[in-house]
Parts: structure tokens; sequence; C-alpha cells
């Protein structure tokens, strides 16, 4: 017997849309700079590499991006709930992984 787990597609994509929130202010607002950079000596050095930083997080924010519209515009995701349900995961999975490496090289150019 398979159990069949059924979830409503609003539950990942408020989540993508919330860590996709999070990361544009850390990245665009200044969050992130904030955190990482505020009342240091060499506040311009960090924040030089803290946009390095955030270039490479932005690689995994696009892939997440693509696949949350993906999994919401393509037709066959719409048609088959397992598709969606799998686009959707790597699209939040994505958007954690940008998170972290946002996290971890701000912790690494302070």
């Amino acid at each position: 017997m398979r159990v069949q787990l059924r979830f409503s597609p609003v539950i990942p994509t408020i989540a993508s849309f919330l860590l996709a929130a999070l990361w544009a202010l850390s990245v665009f607002a200044g969050w992130g700079a904030q955190a990482f950079c505020a009342g240091g000596e060499a506040a311009s050095l960090c924040s030089q590499r803290l946009s390095t930083v955030s270039a490479v997080s932005g690689l995994f924010a696009v892939l997440a991006a693509c696949c949350t519209v993906a999994a919401w515009l393509l037709p066959w995701p719409r048609h088959q709930p397992q598709a969606f349900a799998r686009l959707m995961g790597a699209g939040v999975l994505a958007w954690v992984v940008a998170e972290g490496v946002l996290f971890l090289g701000g912790l690494l150019v302070r």
C-alpha cells in the first residue's frame, strides 16, 4: 500500500516567495552588509567581498526562481502533480542553498 501525501501548491509557493524576499532584502536592501560589515574598520573592503559572495549566491537564486516559474508556467508540471512537486521542491532547496551561501560567505568575509 502506497501512502500519498497531498499538499496545497500554495505552501511551497509561499515558502519560495518568502525565501526570495529574504534573499533580495539581504542582497539589495543592505541587510547583508549591515549584518556582516557594520562596525568594522574596513567596511568598504568587506562590502566588496560580500558583493562577490552575493554574486555566487545569486547563481542559486536564479536557479530557484527558474524552478518556481517553470513549475507554474510550463504545461507538464501543472498537469502532473509529481512533476510540480519536484520542481517546487528543487526551487525551495535552491533558495535555501542561496541563503546558506550568503550566510556562510558573510561569516567568512567578516
